[in-house]
This record gives structure tokens, sequence and C-alpha cells, in this order.
């Protein structure tokens, strides 16, 4: 009985003795490391230029003032429609301003001036018409005298210049009586102006209307409430907000890949679903613009045109924010492998893929690429396994594991 009981305790003794040898190599063999992993596969790639943008009317008019005086109040309203040649506003003219008592001094002396001088002319013109009289009545007197040669026919041409002389005197008088009361009617005007009252019997009941020269809605009132407004003054912008493009300003490093005709998506628009558009132009200009960083950037305007049909009941206006995604490449049937599996390895990219449970390193060439996925040309074959994120420990032949 006792040898029975030694021979127990000698195998108990001896199973954890190799129990703990065991556990002690166990520790020390290599442990495959937990990883991500992913798998290459055959698919669709886009590549897109992603922005901001906002839509706009495309044929905007700006109605500005046609001439200074005092605008009438506009009682139209962003939003109301309008047919072409409908009333938009008017213009009347515009209050004299007051004189003070020295200028209101300098404009009676003026009109003095002026009714003198108109006088002076009107003297002189009757002085020139007898003088033309005379003239006249010499020449037949003379010619008479000629006809029975009682004088040379050098006296008669010599009467005859006169004659001519004195008509185009009183011609020319006659224009200075003119010109003379035309001053005076300008100084009295003037003087008129003091009081205003002579201004608003002439111009009483005369204004100009500003009309819409197409038929559309009324985009924005600038200039709401009466007042005096300059010629050139914007006062309305009419246009169609149902022809609207899209502006989408890019960076200039993304605008040389984006071509006329190129499909682009507008997503969260505010309504459901997407819009699909194309690019009308890329404009050759660019412009600085500050980004949110603080950094200066070079930009250029893309238009987009939405696709036909487009709802006429489509809810955007102008002004209204979307986001759109420029097509600059698009492959139908392309190997692709997730971009987090890539890594830089002797100045090109490289992958982890794995074989037998372990990693192995190995070398590609990439095309085209997105912020998840890129092309691979040539190194990957469809369905292998990559590890995503590799991290340092991570080299080649270190046994992994799915996590």
């Amino acid at each position: 009985m006792a040898k029975a009981r030694t021979w127990v305790n000698r195998v108990v003794g001896g199973l954890i003795g190799l129990s703990i040898v065991g556990g002690m190599v166990w520790s020390f063999l290599p442990k495959p490391l937990p990883v991500d992993e992913g798998k290459t596969s055959k698919g669709e790639l886009v590549v897109t230029v992603d922005e901001d943008g906002k839509t706009r009317v495309s044929e905007r008019y700006v109605i500005s003032a046609p001439l200074s005086g005092t605008l009438g109040r506009v009682s139209l309203r962003a939003g109301d429609e309008i047919d072409a040649g409908v009333a938009l506003a008017q213009i009347v003219p515009a209050a004299a301003p007051l004189l003070d008592e020295r200028s209101r001094a300098q404009l009676q002396a003026r009109v003095l001036a002026s009714e003198a001088a108109v006088k002076q002319a009107e003297a002189s013109a009757e002085r020139a018409k007898m003088g033309k009289s005379f003239a006249e009545k010499e020449l037949e007197r003379i010619k008479g005298l000629v006809a029975s040669g009682a004088l040379s026919q050098r006296e008669f041409e010599q009467s005859e210049l006169e004659a001519r002389s004195r008509a185009k005197e009183a011609e020319s008088v006659t224009f200075a009586v003119r010109v003379a009361r035309y001053e005076l009617e300008n100084a009295r005007a003037a003087l008129s102006r003091t009081d205003g009252s002579e201004d608003e019997k002439k111009t009483a009941g005369k204004h100009f209307v500003i009309r819409s020269p197409v038929k559309g809605k009324v985009l924005r009132v600038l200039q709401e409430s009466e007042g005096i407004v300059a010629a050139g003054t914007p006062l309305f912008e009419i246009g169609d907000p149902a022809a609207i493009e899209i502006v989408v300003d890019v960076l200039t490093t993304d605008a040389v890949q984006i071509k006329p005709g190129a499909r682009a998506v507008l997503e969260r628009w505010g309504g459901p679903g997407e819009l699909v558009a194309k690019v009308r132009r890329v404009e050759p200009s660019a412009f600085t613009k500050v980004s949110a960083l603080g950094v200066e950037e070079q930009r250029v305007n893309v238009l987009l045109d939405l696709e036909p049909p487009v709802d006429p009941h489509l809810p955007l206006g102008d002004g209204f924010r979307v986001e759109a995604k420029i097509v600059v490449f698009e492959a139908k049937d392309a190997l692709k492998v997730p971009a987090a599996a890539l890594f830089r390895s002797d100045g090109g990219w490289a992958v982890f893929v794995v074989e037998g449970g372990k990693a192995k390193t190995k070398k590609v060439n990439l095309g085209r690429r997105t912020g998840t996925e890129a092309i691979i040309e040539n190194g990957l074959a469809e369905g292998e396994t990559v590890l995503l994120h590799p991290s340092d420990s991570i080299k080649d032949g270190v046994m992994v594991v799915p996590r």
C-alpha cells in the first residue's frame, strides 16, 4: 500500500514538473501579433475633387439708375415675379439746393448784367440792320450809275462787297442777341433756385420710369427707401432662379485635372438624394484666398451646370451651399488595395501580405488613388490578404493573427 502511494506521488510530481517546464518553454516561444486585415479586390475606382460650392443665377441683370435724381420708394420685394417692361421704380429731378445771401446777390447781379447785355446786343442788331439797309440802297444807286457810264465797274464791285459785309454783320449780331437772351434765361433760372418754387412748377409731373429688361424674379432690392441717387447706382438684381449654375472654387493644383464635360455629383444640398451636374468651364484666372488655417491658397472657379431634366420646382435658389464631387478619373475594373495598407519603402510603396500566417513585404507600383483606395499596377494579385495600419513591430516573417 505504501509503495502504491509512493508511485502515485512520483507520477503527480512528474506531471507537475512537466507542466512547469512546458509553461516556461511556451512563455519563451514567439506569439502571433493581432492585426487588422484587408483584401485586394477588383472593382470601380472614382477619383474626385471634393469642395464646397454655391449656386448662382446664370443670367443676372443689375439694374442701375440711368440718371441722377430722387428715387421714389420701391414697393417691390425680393422674390416678386415680374414681366419684361414692367415699371420697377421712378426717378424725379432732385430739388434744387438753397443758396446763401452772398450767392443770391451774385446771381441777382448776373441777371442785371445779362439784361444789359441783351439790350446792348439788340441795339447792335438794330444798328447793323440799318447799315445793311443803307448798303443795299447804295448798291442799287451805284448799279444805275454804272449802267449809264457815270461810274466804273470797280466802284460797283466795291459797293457790292460793302453790302454783303453789312448783311453778314447783321446776321452775326442776330446770333449775338440770341446768345445774350439765353444767358439771361440761365441767370434767371439760377436765381429762381433759391426758393425752388419755379423749378417745382416746371418739373411737376415729370419723372423717369425704370423698367425691367427681362421676365424673371427680383433677386435683391439694393435701394428700397426714397432718396437721392447718383447715375449708375445699382438698384435691383433681376434674374430667373430656375436657371442656376454652381460655382466651385478649387485649388489650382486640382483645377489642372478638371476638364470641361467632366461629371460631378452634388451632395448635402438640403434635399433628398444627389444631383448630377457637368463641368461647363474652368475659369482661366485664379485668385488668392485665405483658408480657415490662415494659409494663402491659389484657387480658381469651376462652373457646373445641372444635368437635364432639371426639376422646375427644385428648391435651390441663388447663393445656396452645396458639396460638389468633381470626377477627374474613373476606372471600371481596377485592382484595388486599401490605402491603409500602404507604406513607404526604399523610396517606393509596399504592403505586408499574409502568407502561411506570417507577414511578408511586397513592393507595389501604384496608379491613381483616393483617400481610401489605390490602384495596384503590379506587385499584387486579386484576393491577397494585406495588413492594415502596420505598426513598427511588423517585420518579414512575424507571425500574425486577425484581430
